[in-house]
This record gives C-alpha cells, structure tokens and sequence, in this order.
C-alpha cells in the first residue's frame, strides 16, 4: 500500500508560483497513475491534473490549463504540481492521489496525502 506526503504549499501573491511535490513510499511508484485534486471551503473536491504512470498522458482542468504543470520522477518516487500565473481562486488545500488505473475523477483514487494547503492572495 503507498503512502503519500505533500509538500510545497504557502501563501503566494496572486501571479506568483508555487511547485508542490508528493512523496510516495510503501509501493512500487511506477505502478500508480498519480493526481492532484484540490478542496476550497465549502466546495466538493475537484480535479487539478493527472498524470499516467510511464508520465506519457496528462490531464488538466480547464481551469488550470496553460498555468499548471503535472510531472513525475519516478526514479525519485514523487510527482510535482508546477503552479503559475496563481489566482485566489486557486486557493485550496491540495491532495494528491495514487491508482493503479489512470482516471480523472475522485472516485478512482485509492490512496491519498493529507493535504497541503495554498493561499493565494489578491
């Protein structure tokens, strides 16, 4: 069973960036297609962006697309969420996810992070 930890998340200045990062251990990372979904107050959890798992297939939101970036290290077992151009809007807590089958939608993830949050100031 894989265990994931985020990192990377702050507060930022609208325009700025941000790059999170998701440590995996506790299985073979190769194996997982992997996520980034986010969670703002008061709002369902939604997808940001996924990744398959040879890093070849990528999945965005249309809300994020052009200013997000997804990617994979999978000699270092982490997957990375590129965050420019931020918006308050963005502001959420950001989980990542971890399937043996590529999807894009909450219900196909099996395991996830706790979290990490990102504030985005105007």
């Amino acid at each position: 069973q894989v265990q994931l930890v985020e990192s990377g998340g702050g507060l930022v200045q609208a325009g700025g960036s941000l790059r999170l990062s998701c440590a995996a251990s506790g299985g073979t990372f190769s194996a997982y297609a992997m996520g980034w979904f986010r969670q703002a107050p008061g709002k369902e959890r939604e997808i940001v962006a996924a990744i398959s798992r040879s890093g070849g297939r990528t999945y965005y939101a249309d809300s994020v697309k052009g200013r997000f970036t997804i990617s994979r290290d999978n000699a270092k077992n982490t997957v990375y969420l590129q965050m420019n151009s931020l918006k308050p809007e963005d502001t959420a807590v950001y989980y990542c996810a971890a399937d043996h089958q590529y999807g894009t939608t909450n219900w196909e993830y099996d395991y996830w992070g706790q979290g990490t949050q990102v504030t985005v100031s105007s």
